[in-house]
């Protein structure tokens, strides 16, 4: 499969009516793209950011950085399980106006948690916030969509999405500045306006649009099935050692059988949440397990290293924010470059070689040494990754039928973050449980030289089953 140009919407296709937009129904482009850009900003912002905010966050909330880890992994969880009913409701109810409520939601429960002083209402906020950006995701993609012809769609979503990275150049150093000259609320507060910014952009730039072939209903047991099978999984990982091993095996257990349930229902309800023959499409099953693999790797590593740096090394909050720029400005030009990329070369080969190289980096780094190894390491590391889950975001669009993309996008990103926080919550217990017999810089350097060398080889062995199964067909064919 090699990548090609990219799917056009069939000659007479309507993407739905129209209402309540601006110049009389035509979107203006340039306040659109702006629009999105800020929805996927925000999003992308505080996950960064406040990785390096979490000691000085459990310190004064009065928890651990173990248990406070639920402020960046119930987040992605929440994030994961919101993304495609999100995107449906969109379709359903008017893309502009979820938009415009997913902006309320994330804003308004920044607002909370940053004005709390208590950990367990800012975790919880925390996870609301993973609400309303599970809604902005899919739909700051979709309204692109929707306001750009077919052939000037992919490269402007590639601008989006490198505006939005620019969040991932900014986390750490604002996360790590403003916690230590001023306060890890700042983190969250900032939010506030920037929330307010996107509503104005919306409302002047985007126009309502909505999909009038997908029927007006939502699937809630599939929804409430897999969003609390997820987080009983995650649960358990995050509780298994503090609770009995019958406890948290029961607990895992429920939410397994949770997640079955889910496929069973899926399988006879008229209108699935998620159309199980999504997955017998055999390309965009290889690509979307290449981006998740990446997006493992990389959350992990930088979960990690954020503990390394400031309660191994000593670096301040700011300090390790200035070694994360390393990784996060390379993630961030990968971003950019990946939508031309994915238009010249073949997407599986290219997302594996991106994670051979994002660990190669991440092993470099975890031998710690100082700048000389931190800053090429995390450069590699981010470069490599960030190449990684941003191309497979994308490449999955040109292996299904234009009709299925906005699903399979969903679907994609679900995988991609839900995983991830699912193994930030087990890469947090295993290094708690190995740091009580070896130390913590040696649990950390484990974890992350595991992290590196599994990420690689899983990156070649489903590469090499992507060469096997996958044909060399223009895009579009998939």
């Amino acid at each position: 499969m090699h990548l090609g140009r990219p799917h056009r919407r069939p000659h007479g296709e309507d993407p739905g009516p129209h209402t309540g937009g601006p110049g009389a129904g035509q979107p203006r482009l340039g306040l659109t793209l702006i629009a999105a850009s800020l929805c996927i900003f925000v999003v992308q912002l505080d996950f960064l950011a406040l990785n390096l905010a979490l000691p000085r966050m459990a310190s004064e909330l009065g928890t651990t950085t173990t248990d406070l880890q639920w402020v960046i992994s119930g987040y992605m969880l929440a994030l994961a399980a919101t993304l495609v009913p999100g995107g449906r409701l969109g379709d359903i109810l008017g893309r502009r106006r979820m938009l415009l409520g997913g902006l309320v939601v994330f804003g308004a429960c920044s607002l909370a948690a940053g004005l709390s002083s208590d950990a367990g209402v800012v975790i919880v906020m925390r996870i609301a916030q993973g609400v309303g950006a599970g809604v902005l995701f899919p739909l700051a993609i979709a309204v692109i969509t929707d306001a750009y012809p077919p052939e000037r769609t992919l490269r402007a979503i590639g601008n989006a999405f490198g505006i939005g990275a620019v969040a991932l150049a900014l986390g750490p150093v604002f996360g790590g500045g403003v916690t230590e000259l001023l306060s890890w609320r700042v983190v969250l507060l900032v939010n506030v306006p920037t929330c307010a910014a996107a509503i104005l952009m919306v409302v002047a730039g985007v126009r309502e649009s909505r999909d009038t072939t997908v029927p007006r209903s939502i699937d809630l047991p599939g929804v409430l099935a897999v969003a609390a099978g997820i987080a009983l999984v995650t649960y358990a990982v995050d509780r298994s050692t503090a609770w009995p091993p019958g406890w948290t095996v029961g607990l895992a257990a429920a939410g397994v059988l949770l997640l079955v349930a889910f496929v069973l229902h899926e399988r006879v309800t008229r209108w699935p949440l998620v159309a199980l023959d999504l997955f017998r499409n055999k390309p965009y099953v290889l690509i979307t397990m290449m981006a998740t693999v990446a997006n493992i790797a990389f959350v992990v590593a930088m979960y990690g290293i954020t503990i390394y740096l400031q309660q191994v090394e000593g670096y301040s909050p700011l300090g390790a924010g200035l070694v994360f720029l390393a990784a996060s400005v390379s993630a961030g030009i990968a971003a950019l470059l990946s939508g031309r990329l994915g238009e010249r070369f073949d997407v599986p080969r290219t997302i594996g070689v991106g994670t051979v190289v994002g660990g190669a980096g991440l092993f470099l780094a975890s031998f710690g040494g100082g700048l000389w190894t931190y800053v090429p390491g995390l450069a590699l590391t981010g470069l490599g990754y960030g190449l990684g889950w941003t191309m497979g975001s994308a490449g999955t669009q040109v292996v299904v039928p234009p009709e299925r993309a906005g699903q399979a996008s969903g679907v994609t990103l679900a995988v991609m973050i839900g995983v991830a926080g699912i193994c930030v919550a087990a890469g947090a217990t295993l290094i708690e449980v190995r740091a009580a017999g070896e130390g913590l810089g040696a649990s950390i350097e484990g974890l992350l030289r595991w992290v590196a060398v599994g990420s690689a080889v899983a990156a070649v062995v489903i590469g090499g089953l992507a060469e096997r199964m996958m044909p060399r067909t223009p895009a579009g064919s998939g």
